[in-house]
């Protein structure tokens, strides 16, 4: 099962669970120049140019888990997964839940937030727009 939060929610949880692990699913482009937030480990969803779902996703988490949170299974991990708007993490966070991770959030709005207007990312929603802690590479 997965649990939707919002960003501020996101944050807080992250703050009240050390253990827990921000997962960033975007592509390598949008996370190294568009920003990310601060302590968010990478492994995409999907990349550019074809855009197909990594079929190696789910193993290539549970590694970066076994590094980032040795000693601890990496099921147990609680997760909370990042995109640019709350898409493509729903579809991470939900292959991540069918392979028997047991914490697994999915962050709406996502780093930029929807659209205004004017098509215009950042000015509606998201992470960046809540002012949480990012950067850029």
């Amino acid at each position: 099962m997965v649990t939707e939060v919002n960003p501020k929610q996101a944050w807080d949880l992250l703050r009240q669970q050390p253990e827990a692990v921000l997962l960033d699913v975007r592509s390598r482009t949008e996370f190294d120049y568009v920003g990310h937030p601060v302590g968010a480990v990478h492994v995409p969803w999907q990349e550019y140019p074809g855009w197909a779902v990594d079929p190696e996703f789910v193993a290539k988490v549970t590694g970066r888990l076994r590094t980032e949170r040795p000693g601890t299974a990496p099921e147990q991990v609680p997760l909370l997964a990042l995109c640019r708007s709350g898409k493509r993490s729903e579809a991470a966070a939900q292959a991540l839940a069918q392979a028997g991770y047991q914490h697994v959030y999915n962050i709406l709005e996502g780093f930029e937030g929807d659209r205004d207007a004017q098509r215009h990312r950042g000015t509606v929603n998201g992470w960046r727009f809540h002012d949480l802690p990012w950067e850029q590479t």
